[in-house]
């Protein structure tokens, strides 16, 4: 059941009568309300420690079979390898507030019933349902309104008479529209208007909604009202789903290139469960082999789910899907309304063929018919969830899914990840045992044998040395007079904001965050007078102070750049440069994304500023020059994967270049042009970086190698945290020596920040073997672990951590 702290696990009571399955929709009783429940598992016998006296009676069933077969083993799987709750994995999994504590509600779904054979019971129920003007009431009011109610539900729900159900929140509840239906076109005295009206329902199919279909006909309710009455047409509610639309013209399969063709023979030849990395350079069409790819599996009757990292993908990505294959595609992701979220959730547990593409979360999408999984940009860390638990990472519970399912997974890439690509190489021992069922296929090429636009390497101490102190080099700004001539471009950077920080020149005093141990962030805003200062953590924000809070210079400045500093300093130096801003914070509403990218495909900016949300698979082929500031900048992180990702970025967005019929140009701004991480992107040089990276995650026993998991504590004590961290370090070891496994406990040790949302947090990292045949070298004892926790203090854990910050 969904409520406050319900995380445990609750035993109920089975009336006389009700058969449940696993995963059944339940109506329970908890505490003095009435709640939406899932049964979890059955029993015959009572815990040995509960009393029969405790146990309380299941109210209904709401909705049976609600899970398609192989579903509720995979959030089990999910729950258990990534030790959370189960519920939690349940949250994830369905759409916001399907079961929330909101009422249960009763709706009749036939139009003629027989209720001379029904008790009076059901007679009633009928009755009262009838006069209601959309046929559904809530079961708690048709209780006050009945007495016995529930046989008469029973007998109801038994004849197909009724259907129940839990209504989520209340802007998420099922939407019923009147509709028309044609039911004779020969009646008499039926005027000419009337017979007109007739004749174009006909031509719509005999049904349509009554708002569109008036507009159509140019008529009115009335005279519809009037055909009800000769028997003519009937009018009556139905549920109108709400799906995310958008216009699209249709298109047909493109002509492949030989590497395509080669590769999509590889995938339609394969049958049951295989692991496929389709490793393509950028602009090299594998979205066209995608879709080849889907369409025989859509013939088949089967369905196709599609992930993306970035839910700003999805615009482009869907239109080129509808384009294809119509409103058989649907989107779910988190920036729908709860209301698309749960009609498109619903619409998935139907048996028609469909493609659903979504974000992460989308990987629980209840597809009956599951006939092949596609990850695109499977490299990309927005697949892994950080907080909260479930920390799952997508790519791994697709591989799940596609096993239960016994179809193939697809993932797609120019930059694969460390994991696939040793996967796809058979380079690990888990896969050695298997591999047949692992693909590697490459389209080294672009689509009409475009070239990969060259990359240009700025020294940013030369320009200094030589007195350019501007945010961009000699060779940028030239690059970016050229925009004025009709060509566009992209300028990336990693961050997003005006400024990283506030300081003092005078005294060096720092403005940071009073509940977190980082800086707060410039933010400036054209309609606000005073420049916000922001924290990126908790979100924390105050004015900007005119001088120095510490000794009151006024000599009090932002250092740094973010998106909106260089936008800034764009407008200053370029100002006919007509320039577009792409980060999370001109993206929140919804919609925006698609209203973005629109407006620079058509032609209303010249360039566009963004963060990494421009390096996540975006086709815009009228981009020839693309400009990096501070490419180096990633590899800064303390992290290992530092030079993976920085390698990852720096290609990917020098990809969006030279996409279309005109060649690309890509200039990097970089403080460390010598780096070899930086030398291997100018000459795109994949295998090389991934030979040597490979090779020092072996000698660290880093993953692939290895598995890491991080505890993460986090208290509003310092002291109490530390302590925490300690024990639970100490008690780790201990149980480590006892097993005699090959591991080790690093830590523990503070976060890299310290202090989030007025927390102090500490970390125990733990290093493992490597996960063979599916199962980890160890169970942690997370029960165990918990019970160390005093009550101030949480417990994280994180699993296949991308970061270690």
């Amino acid at each position: 059941m969904d409520c406050p702290g319900a995380e445990k696990l609750f035993t109920y009571r089975l009336p006389p009568g009700l058969t449940i399955q696993t995963g059944d929709i339940l109506s329970v009783p908890f505490g003095p309300q009435t709640v939406g429940g899932i049964a979890i598992r059955c029993f015959a016998d009572l815990p040995e420690a509960l009393a029969t006296a405790q146990i309380r009676e299941v109210v209904d069933l709401v909705s049976p079979s609600l899970f398609p077969d192989n579903y509720w083993s995979l959030l089990e799987r999910v729950a258990q390898y990534y030790h959370a709750p189960l519920m939690a994995v349940i949250r994830v999994a369905l759409p916001p507030g399907l079961l929330m504590r909101s009422q249960r509600r009763i709706r009749l779904s036939q139009r003629s019933i027989e209720t001379q054979t029904l008790t009076p019971t059901a007679q009633k129920l009928i009755e009262v349902l009838q006069n209601s003007p959309n046929q559904d009431y809530t079961w708690t009011y048709l209780q006050r309104q009945v007495k016995g109610a529930n046989q008469g539900l029973r007998e109801l729900r038994q004849r197909g008479y009724v259907e129940s159900y839990v209504q989520p929140q209340s802007h998420a509840q099922p939407k019923r529209q009147q509709v028309v239906t044609l039911l004779s076109s020969a009646a008499p005295d039926l005027t000419s208007r009337q017979q007109e009206v007739l004749v174009v329902l006909q031509q719509q199919g005999g049904e349509m909604w009554l708002q569109p279909f008036t507009e159509l006909c140019h008529t009115t309710p009335k005279t519809l009202k009037t055909l009800e009455e000769k028997g003519c047409v009937a009018i009556t509610l139905q549920e109108r789903l709400r799906l995310e639309q958008s216009p699209f013209e249709s298109d047909q399969a493109q002509t492949l290139t030989p590497d395509q063709e080669q590769a999509l023979a590889v995938i339609q030849d394969l049958q049951g469960y295989h692991q496929v990395l389709l490793h393509g350079v950028t602009g090299s069409g594998k979205t066209e082999v995608y879709l080849q790819a889907i369409a025989p599996t859509l013939k088949r009757g089967q369905s196709v789910l599609v992930l993306v990292p970035e839910i700003g993908l999805t615009p482009q990505l869907t239109d080129r899907f509808r384009a294809r294959f119509g409103d058989r595609v649907c989107v779910y992701h988190s920036a729908l309304s709860d209301g698309e979220r749960y009609d498109t959730w619903r619409q998935m547990l139907t048996e028609t063929a469909q493609v659903v593409i979504g974000t992460r979360s989308a990987i629980f999408s209840p597809l009956p018919n599951l006939g092949m999984v596609i990850l695109d940009e499977e490299h990309d860390t927005g697949y892994k969830q950080d907080r909260p638990a479930p920390c799952y990472h997508a790519r791994t519970v697709a591989r799940w899914r596609a096993e239960a399912e016994d179809c193939p997974l697809i993932l797609g890439s120019a930059t694969p990840s460390l994991e696939s690509w040793a996967t796809s190489q058979h380079l690990l021992p888990h896969t050695k045992s298997e591999p047949s069922n692992h693909h590697y296929l490459s389209l080294p090429q672009r689509v009409h044998a475009r070239p990969m636009p060259p990359i240009s390497i700025v020294d940013m101490r030369q320009e200094l040395e030589q007195g350019n102190r501007s945010l961009f080099s000699r060779k940028l700004q030239a690059g970016l007079q050229q925009l004025h001539s009709g060509q566009q471009g992209l300028l990336f950077i990693h961050r997003r904001g005006h400024s990283t920080f506030v300081s003092c020149r005078s005294c060096g005093y720092v403005v940071e965050c009073p509940h977190c141990s980082v800086s707060l962030t410039y933010h400036h805003n054209a309609d606000i007078k005073q420049p916000l200062l922001r924290c990126h953590y908790c979100n924390f924000t105050q004015t900007q102070p005119a001088q120095c809070p510490d000794c009151s210079s006024p000599y009090f400045r932002f250092f740094g750049s973010g998106t909106q500093r260089v936008i800034e300093d764009l407008n200053r130096q370029f100002p006919d440069l007509r320039v577009l801003r792409f980060d999370s914070d001109t993206t929140r509403r919804k919609g925006a994304h698609r209203q973005l990218l629109d407006r620079f495909a058509a032609g209303e900016a010249d360039l566009m500023v963004g963060t990494q949300m421009l390096t996540k698979g975006i086709d815009l082929p009228q981009v020839r020059f693309v400009g990096v500031l501070a490419a180096d900048s990633l590899l800064n992180l303390p992290d290992f994967r530092a030079s993976e990702r920085t390698f990852q970025t720096l290609l990917q967005v020098a990809g969006r270049a030279g996409r279309g019929e005109h060649p690309g140009q890509v200039i990097m701004q970089t403080y460390n042009p010598d780096h070899p991480v930086i030398q291997a992107v100018q000459r795109y040089a994949y295998e090389t970086t991934v030979d040597s990276e490979l090779q020092q995650r072996a000698a660290l026993q880093y993953p692939p190698y290895g598995q890491l998991i991080v505890l993460r504590l986090s208290s509003p004590s310092e002291e109490r945290v530390e302590q925490t961290a300690q024990a639970i370090a100490t008690y780790l070891v201990k149980q480590i020596e006892a097993l005699g496994l090959e591991a080790a406990v690093l830590g523990p040790a503070p976060a890299n920040i310290l202090r989030v949302a007025r927390r102090y947090r500490w970390q125990v990292l733990l290093k493992l073997p490597a996960i063979v045949d599916g199962m980890p070298a160890w169970t942690l004892p997370t029960s165990e672990l918990q019970a160390r926790c005093p009550k101030d203090v949480r417990l994280a854990i994180d699993v296949d951590p991308l970061t270690l910050l």
